[in-house]
């Protein structure tokens, strides 16, 4: 059989057994709503219909996409399979998050294999294979977290996950939603996509900024920034200020943002559309400022944004995507970088939140006791921190350290 003909019946059956999978997405989104589901679902359609219409590089595709079906079923079957109705785990989530960001980078390498100008293609070239090793190494990493093997996609009986997702839809007026919280995470579980739990601790001698961000958030749809070298705390002061309850109760709509594995202004849209359950394109900016500027009120946390920042070809677009953002009278914004400068274009809310410094001595040593709390002999304790220079990650890794090796 000619090999045209070979994978055009390897992109059937992919388009085919996806398709199987949609349904349930759609069940699992009207029903709970959790995040990411919504976004999984109209990525993969529009994929879908991209595989089928490609021109160029059919099996890095087909190969992209093979085990599409098996990681949503996976994703599917732990949510049937979870105790809390309609939630996971913050890991588990994160997870769920990082699958999404793949599955969106596959979109676009897919959907650029239909144009068949060469000009284009040669220019773009050195473009599509960073894209390609991308996509290839957050689909290893997807089928490692929810562990499928490249080789066998899942077996679920998807008639059987169908009724399942359908009676718990059913069941859902008869759920006491203010029983739906995890750990100490609250209601907002429920519309941010959280990662990590953030325990009190790792905000040791973190007060005052924490009261400062809280109150400009409070009262007014504040733009923030919070500066500071690497490994400093700021992602973790980011989402404390998310979790707070006076935070919560103000923002109907919060968003956390991961964009270290941006590049441009164009690629950030891309990731808050997909965080919005936007369905994916080459340009999602308008979209995006659209859909924002229809909530009542939104906070959106934009996490490591030095990525698409430090590089000086990349930055002016960064600048002009936050400008327009910051138009929006709504819309509270939050962005992490290293550093110390601000971006401009942005009207921040003063007064400014000074870059972060390390933590005190004391401070220090609270967060690596209660990591550690069994390693008591503070002189070893206080030879460890000296390796630490009281750096927040510093310190939470070495106190990892010591918890599992001793």
């Amino acid at each position: 059989m000619p090999p045209s003909k070979i994978t055009g019946i390897l992109v059937d059956n992919i388009v085919a057994t996806v398709n199987t999978v949609i349904p349930l997405l759609n069940e699992l989104h009207d029903g709970f709503g959790p995040p990411f589901i919504l976004a999984i679902s109209n990525t993969a359609v529009s994929l879908m219909c991209a595989l089928q219409n490609m021109k160029r590089n059919k099996e890095e595709c087909c190969q992209l996409t093979e085990n599409i079906h098996g990681i949503i079923s996976a994703i599917v079957n732990l949510y049937l399979q979870s105790e809390t109705p309609g939630s996971l785990p913050p890991a588990m989530l994160e997870h769920v998050g990082k699958f999404t960001e793949t599955l969106h980078k596959i979109h676009t390498f897919v959907e650029a294999q239909q144009d068949s100008n060469k000009i284009k293609q040669f220019f773009r070239q050195n473009q599509m294979s960073a894209l390609l090793k991308d996509c290839r190494t957050g689909l290893q990493l997807a089928l490692d977290n929810f562990a499928i093997t490249s080789q066998v996609t899942l077996s679920h009986d998807i008639n059987e996950m169908q009724t399942k997702t359908r009676r718990m839809h059913a069941e859902l007026p008869r759920i006491d939603f203010s029983s739906l919280r995890l750990h100490n995470f609250g209601s907002w579980f429920f519309h941010v996509p959280n990662f990590e739990q953030v325990p009190d601790k790792i905000f040791y001698g973190r007060d005052s900024e924490l009261t400062q961000i809280v109150q400009m958030l409070t009262q007014q749809c504040a733009k923030i920034a919070i500066l500071g070298p690497g490994g400093i705390g700021k992602t973790n002061l980011a989402r404390a200020a998310l979790h707070h309850p006076d935070v919560a109760a103000k923002y109907k709509d919060q968003l956390f943002v991961s964009c270290e594995s941006a590049t441009t202004n164009v690629e950030v849209a891309g990731l808050i559309g997909a965080h919005l359950g936007l369905k994916p394109g080459k340009n999602l900016t308008k979209s995006v400022l659209s859909s924002l500027a229809k909530k009542s009120t939104c906070l959106l946390i934009l996490d490591n944004l030095e990525t698409t920042w430090e590089p000086l070809n990349s930055r002016g677009g960064t600048e002009d995507l936050l400008s327009t953002l910051t138009d929006i009278p709504h819309l509270a914004l939050i962005v992490t970088m290293r550093g110390a400068e601000h971006p401009a274009k942005v009207q921040w809310t003063r007064p400014f939140l000074p870059p972060l410094a390390p933590l005190s001595a004391e401070a220090a040593r609270q967060t690596f006791n209660d990591i550690a709390d069994y390693y008591h002999e503070s002189k070893d304790i206080d030879k460890l921190l000296q390796f630490t220079d009281n750096m927040p990650l510093a310190v939470d890794l070495m106190a990892h350290l010591v918890a599992y090796e001793g």
